[in-house]
């Protein structure tokens, strides 16, 4: 059973779940790992890695125990790990009953909304599965999983309602080269992570569109201002220090890093691609787009403007022209 003495169960095939799983088998933790096929399953099964994400990570047979039954894979879990992408995690959930979650520690490495529902995922399994939210974590960034899988120092951040669960998720996740720090701004911390990943494509969009770094720093630094804005109506919190890593750094590598998914797919639309060829040339999730259309949703129910958001959401889902959106933001900035 590992050192915790149960089994931890981490939902999710991605890059994300895998070094999740890297991390935690560094604490000697035994793990089930649900994947959604059945072929990636028998893969790492007989061949001891993800043949899709992360290849170099090994996954040892002894200490990771593969399911496609996201029931049986949380069964004899005392915490459950939810590394889905938001927009794909709805018929997951689905698989599970209410009963199937009772009594679990649950850690959310979930950076979106969930489109069906409009609802953060800590929520929806508040509602949905009646779990008290002292029994939550969240996961949040600056981390990729890319350089998690190289050892890179790294750093989470881990956001709660409750002491003892906070303290046992960064247990899970703290090791040599993970540092982990706590908060109890949890809805910061999770709006930071669906906003920062609507900035980073509108970073790529621009880089294919030809602007330069300048105007990029200028577009960072007031897309800063919007997000800070928008979290502040949606979450008032006093002293929230939106300078601390889990919400400027956390946006700075999304909007930046060569191993940012959302820069990347922004990046290919400025050059011309159509949201469907970006689809097919990409092997992974670019969270952003479904969290624009989200974003767009619920801050036009507020009556709340996010020119920045708004912007990519048109030029994504409305084929409205990345130049003409761009050089309207451009006036706005200072």
């Amino acid at each position: 059973m590992g050192k915790t003495g149960f089994p931890v169960a981490v939902i999710g095939n991605g890059s994300w779940a895998t070094a999740l799983i890297k991390i935690m088998l560094e604490n000697k933790l035994s793990v089930h790992w649900w994947m959604r096929s059945k072929a990636d399953a028998d893969f790492i099964k007989k061949q001891g890695h993800n043949r899709k994400y992360l290849t170099d990570v090994p996954i040892p047979k002894s200490k990771v125990k593969v399911f496609t039954d996201p029931q049986a894979c949380v069964k004899e879990a005392g915490a459950v790990v939810f590394a889905v992408p938001a927009a794909f995690i709805k018929p997951v959930l689905d698989q599970l009953q209410v009963g199937d979650l009772r009594h679990k520690i649950i850690i959310s490495a979930v950076k979106g909304i969930i489109p069906e529902e409009g609802l953060l995922l800590t929520d929806y399994i508040e509602h949905h599965f009646l779990i008290h939210k002292d029994q939550m974590a969240v996961v949040g960034g600056p981390c990729h999983a890319e350089e998690v899988a190289l050892e890179k120092l790294s750093y989470l951040t881990i956001a709660g309602w409750e002491q003892n669960t906070m303290k046992l998720a960064a247990k899970f996740l703290t090791c040599n080269y993970i540092r982990t720090t706590a908060t109890t701004d949890v809805y910061g911390v999770e709006y930071f992570a669906v906003m920062k990943n609507i900035v980073a494509l509108a970073c790529g969009i621009a880089h294919g569109l030809g602007f330069g770094d300048n105007f990029q720093a200028v577009m960072v630094s007031n897309a800063m201002q919007e997000i800070n804005k928008f979290v502040s109506h949606v979450s008032p919190m006093q002293n929230r220090d939106v300078l601390q890593s889990a919400y400027l750094g956390d946006l700075l590598v999304t909007a930046y890093s060569q191993f940012s998914r959302n820069r990347t797919f922004g990046n290919l639309i400025g050059r011309g691609y159509t949201v469907q060829a970006v689809k097919a040339e990409m092997n992974m999730v670019a969270e952003g787009y479904y969290a624009a259309k989200s974003i767009y949703l619920i801050s036009k129910e507020l009556g709340f403007e996010l020119p920045i958001a708004h912007a990519v959401y048109r030029i994504l889902y409305e084929n409205s022209p990345g130049l003409l959106e761009f050089n309207k933001l451009k006036i706005r900035f200072s």
